[in-house]
């Protein structure tokens, strides 16, 4: 089991720290993952300083957090109502792998094609001939993809397009090339990388060594639903029977924990509920105002709790920081303004949310949480708010990294360290080093099975908090 605190430092970077890597016997019941957790949680002292905990989607992961809810509740923020995340990767790769278990069969002529040019040097030489011929200027090649990771399939579909006249014009040249894909197989291949490429893009997210905030993926979650949506009564009968298996997938998963993704995003300048009206308009024009309604009525109750009892809330550690640059003897009177609404009767949301958006443009590279630093004082305590929403880990990939650095470290030629040695070295080289870059998170062949077998593979080895 690996453990990890995800939080924003008084320096306002975004930490995160491997609390426990240690050994699990079974039985591996969500009682006793709960037990193990809550147990860790209060070794470290953080039981009562949980907002929320991200969880893979084995069954005996959805047992524990519905344990381990009930007994911090009391300490949780709102009631623990939004305590428990999906990791988005494992929902990605259930998503994805449905629809293509119904269109594998309809990109066999463009995966056939590239293998035909990758058979030989003779081919590829010829291929490039092609290539200069028709005048495409892409030094890139085409790749053949993984049937076990679907972002390979995605980069192949990329490239395929790319040198889609080449190919037709092999097939002028080369009599033995009998694959090239006709016109509606062509289209096809664009709906089915069009559909992937948002995929694609969360994944980029989530590749990397460090996690991004959670303001970053709502945009993604809207891309995805809104392709589902546009395609689900295709004229194409194999796009429309995939978008029927990956829309109730998605439906399954990300319908209870779209909340916390849009209020993520409020949290971003450039978006507020600009960005959702936008969103949903596209999605839901009917039912709009009323999912706006929904967001801000949730937004609104979590920042009362955090108005009234700023030291009670997870990002309490904001609030000290805060503190300690009041002047001495002025702490009475900073905590008198900050509970109290101002003079035209708006509250620091209303007052963040009442200024404009900033310009996507003029900020596209803002750090969002440089920004919430440079603002605390002005917002008081929605700034800690901000922090602990922003700091939502949405996916357990980079702490699923660990257990490749642990099957390093418990190798065949050290297989009698003791368990508490193997916590010792893993934790110390989180702590010093963070996480290793991680090249390929989609990998999870064996993980996540559905069902009531879900969650005996290794979707069931990591809990993430």
């Amino acid at each position: 089991m690996c453990l990890t605190a995800h939080y924003i430092d008084s320096s306002w970077n975004l930490k995160s720290k491997i609390l426990s890597f240690c050994a699990f016997p079974p039985p591996h019941t969500g009682a006793a993952i709960a037990t193990k957790v809550l147990a860790l949680l209060k070794e470290w002292g953080l039981d009562k300083r949980v907002f929320t905990i991200t969880v893979d989607n084995a069954s005996s992961n959805d047992n524990m957090q519905g344990i381990l809810k009930r007994q911090l509740r009391r300490n949780l923020v709102c009631n623990g109502e939004f305590f428990h995340v999906r990791c988005a990767a494992h929902i990605l790769n259930l998503i994805v792998q449905s629809g293509l278990n119904v269109i594998d069969g309809a990109l066999e002529k463009v995966r056939d094609s590239v293998k035909y040019v990758k058979a030989s040097e003779t081919r590829e030489l010829l291929f490039q001939g092609c290539i200069e011929t028709v005048g495409i200027e892409a030094k890139a090649g085409v790749v053949l993809d993984v049937l076990t990771r679907w972002n390979s399939t995605h980069l192949m579909l990329e490239r395929a397009l790319m040198y889609k006249e080449a190919f037709s014009h092999l097939a002028e040249v080369d009599s033995n090339f009998q694959t090239f894909p006709t016109e509606s197989e062509w289209t096809r291949a664009v709906l089915i990388h069009e559909f992937l490429t948002p995929f694609a893009e969360m994944t980029n997210l989530i590749s990397g060594s460090t996690y991004p905030t959670a303001n970053l993926y709502f945009m993604q979650v809207w891309k995805i639903q809104r392709w589902l949506s546009d395609h689900e009564f295709s004229l194409d009968s194999v796009i429309s029977e995939m978008v029927i298996n990956m829309k109730e997938k998605f439906d399954k998963y990300w319908e209870d924990y779209s909340d916390i993704l849009a209020v993520a995003a409020v949290f971003d300048p450039r978006l507020k509920f600009t960005f959702l009206e936008y969103c949903f308009n596209t999605l839901y024009a009917s039912t709009s105002q009323t999912k706006l309604d929904h967001v801000r009525k949730k937004l609104k109750k979590l920042f009362e709790v955090y108005r009234k009892n700023p030291k009670k809330t997870a990002g309490s550690s904001q609030a000290n920081t805060l503190e300690q640059n009041i002047l001495p003897g002025y702490d009475g009177f900073y905590a008198f303004i900050s509970q109290r609404v101002s003079a035209n009767g708006k509250s620091a949301l209303d007052k963040y949310l009442d200024e404009p958006v900033l310009d996507m443009m003029a900020f596209k590279s803002l750090d969002v949480l440089a920004y919430w630093r440079d603002n605390a004082n002005r917002f008081n305590g929605l700034s800690s708010m901000a922090c602990d929403v922003l700091s939502i880990p949405i996916t357990t990939v980079a702490s699923e990294s660990s257990f490749s650095i642990g099957s390093r470290v418990l190798n065949k030629y050290r297989s009698s360290l003791l368990p508490s040695n193997v916590q010792a070295l893993i934790c110390a080289r989180n702590w010093l080093r963070g996480y290793e870059e991680i090249f390929d998170p989609f990998d999870f062949s064996g993980e996540d099975k559905e069902g009531e077998g879900e969650g005996e593979g290794e979707g069931e080895r990591e809990k993430d908090v």
